[in-house]
C-alpha cells in the first residue's frame, strides 16, 4: 500500500464507523435531547484524556448554538470544581469504554445532586451506562489506528454524536441564523446579520440634486460624489434617483437635447430605499434581487440620512 491508501482507508475506516451510529441511535437520543431542551441551568461536559477534548469541542458547539454549556475535567472536580454544578444542570459524561475510574468517581457526586446524566460511551454494559440517565452507544467495530489502539473511529463518533445533539437541539429551539450571529458576533455571519445600515452607511459630501438642475451641472455632482448617482431632495425629502446608467441612456436618447433636460426627466422616482435599522444581509438580498448597487437610508420623514453602497455590504 502507498502512503495514500493508508490516508484513503482511514478515512473509509472512520466514515464506516459514523455511518454505524445510525442503527445504534435509539429512543435514548430523544431523552437526551428532552433533557437538555428542558435543562433550566447548565449542561456540563466532561471526559478525560481523548474523550475530553472531545467534549470540549462538544460544550463549545452546544454553547455556540444556544445551549448554555462548559466543559469540565472529572479531575478538577476533587478540587474545589463542584461548586460549578448545581440542581437543574444536565451532565454529559463521555467514556469509550464506560469505565474509566477518574470519571466513574466523579459520577456519585452528581447523582448525589440528582442531576440527571447523558452518558456516551462505546459500552452499553459498562458502568456508565448503568448510571446514566440515558445512555447514548457510540461503539465502533474497529479504530481507524492499524494496532486498533489509539482512539480514532471512537473519538470520530462520539464527535459527530454530539454534533448531532447540536443540531436536533437547533431543530427543536426553531435556532435561527439571526441566532446564530448573536453567539458569533466577531464572524462573518454575525457581522452581516447584526450590523445595520446605519454602522456603515456613507454621509459625508453626497451627490444631492433637485428635479429642477440640468443634466450638465447634474454631471458634475455626481461625478464629485463618486457613487456613480445621484439623489434629488425637495423640501429635505428624497424624491428620486438618477445614475450614471440614467444619464448614458439619455445622452444616447436625446443627443445635442441632452443638455437642456433635467434631472427630473430621468430620475427613478421611488428608488430603494432602507431604514437606518435595517440589517446589512436584507439590504445585501434587496441588491441581488433588484440589481442595484445603491441603496439610499432615510429616516421615517423621507429625509436622506446616507447611503449605503454594494462594497459596505462586504464585510
Amino acid at each position: 500500500m502507498t502512503i495514500r491508501d493508508y490516508a484513503i482507508q482511514c478515512i473509509k475506516d472512520e466514515a464506516q464507523a459514523v455511518l454505524n451510529l445510525i442503527p445504534q441511535t435509539d429512543d435514548n437520543f430523544d431523552r437526551a435531547v428532552e433533557l437538555m431542551l428542558h435543562c433550566k441551568g447548565k449542561v456540563i461536559v466532561t471526559g478525560v484524556g481523548k474523550s475530553g477534548h472531545i467534549g470540549a469541542k462538544i460544550a463549545a458547539t452546544l454553547a455556540s448554538t444556544g445551549t448554555p454549556s462548559f466543559f469540565i475535567n472529572p479531575l478538577d472536580v476533587f478540587h474545589g470544581d463542584l461548586g460549578v454544578m448545581s440542581k437543574g444542570d444536565v451532565v454529559i459524561a463521555i467514556s469509550y469504554s464506560g469505565q474509566t475510574d477518574e470519571l466513574l468517581r466523579f459520577i456519585p457526586m452528581v447523582l448525589h445532586m440528582e442531576i440527571p446524566i447523558i452518558g456516551i460511551s462505546g459500552n452499553p454494559q459498562s458502568l456508565l451506562a448503568k448510571y446514566s440517565t440515558c445512555h447514548l452507544n457510540v461503539s465502533v467495530e474497529k479504530e481507524a489506528c492499524p494496532l486498533n489502539l489509539a482512539p480514532t473511529s471512537s473519538t470520530t463518533a462520539t464527535l459527530v454524536m454530539g454534533d448531532a445533539l447540536a443540531v436536533a437541539l437547533m431543530e427543536m429551539r426553531h435556532f435561527r441564523p439571526q441566532d446564530f450571529a448573536q453567539f458569533h458576533p466577531g464572524g462573518e455571519l454575525g457581522k452581516r446579520l447584526l450590523t445595520t445600515a446605519q454602522d456603515v452607511m456613507l454621509t459625508d459630501n453626497l451627490p444631492l440634486l433637485t428635479e429642477d438642475m440640468h443634466l450638465g451641472k447634474a454631471i458634475i455632482l455626481v461625478s464629485k460624489g463618486k457613487l456613480g448617482l445621484g439623489v434629488a431632495i425637495s423640501n429635505g425629502r428624497v424624491i428620486g434617483l438618477i445614475t450614471d446608467g440614467d444619464i448614458r441612456r439619455a445622452m444616447e436618447k436625446w443627443q445635442a437635447e441632452f443638455f437642456d433636460r433635467t434631472v427630473g426627466d430621468i430620475m427613478t422616482r421611488q428608488p430603494k430605499t432602507v431604514g437606518p435599522q435595517t440589517k446589512i444581509s436584507e439590504i445585501q438580498k434587496m441588491m441581488n434581487e433588484y440589481k442595484i448597487h445603491n441603496v439610499l437610508v432615510i429616516d421615517q420623514d423621507q429625509r436622506l440620512l446616507g447611503i449605503v453602497d454594494r462594497y459596505a455590504c462586504v464585510l
